[in-house]
């Protein structure tokens, strides 16, 4: 299977747009996942918020038309070029890795919780 996105550059308006997004995003959400519909590690947090009945919002950047650029915006914002790019609170968490060690070591619950992103009204915003 060959790669969704063109091979053309990026260029830098089109960063700014795309790291303007994804900065309003995070901004407005306390949780966020940048994720890939067929990543195996974005599924494994996705499912593990989830379980935690966790209030979140997902962007699928394999399905959104700027997301090559969203993904090369949040690299040059976080230093991460790899899915999952989980926020807490307007905070860069990390990739799966650092979602699932803060889960185990009892501090993800604590930090959702602050980010006001468990309640009884939680759910997966699209």
């Amino acid at each position: 299977m060959g790669s969704v996105f063109s091979s053309r550059a990026i260029t830098k308006e089109e960063l700014e747009m795309a790291l303007s997004k994804a900065k309003e995003i995070v901004s407005s959400n306390p949780v966020v996942v940048f994720s890939k519909t067929y990543c195996g590690f974005c599924k494994k947090v996705k499912q593990l918020l989830s379980q935690l009945g966790a209030n979140y919002k997902v962007i699928e950047l394999d399905v959104e038309s700027d997301g090559s650029e969203i993904q090369s915006a949040l690299a040059e914002w976080t230093g991460q070029s790899t899915v999952p790019n989980v926020f807490i609170c307007g905070k860069h968490i990390g990739g799966c890795d650092s979602v699932m060690a803060k889960h185990q070591g009892g501090k993800l619950v604590p930090l959702l919780a602050e980010a006001g992103a468990i309640g009884n009204n939680s759910q997966v915003v699209k």
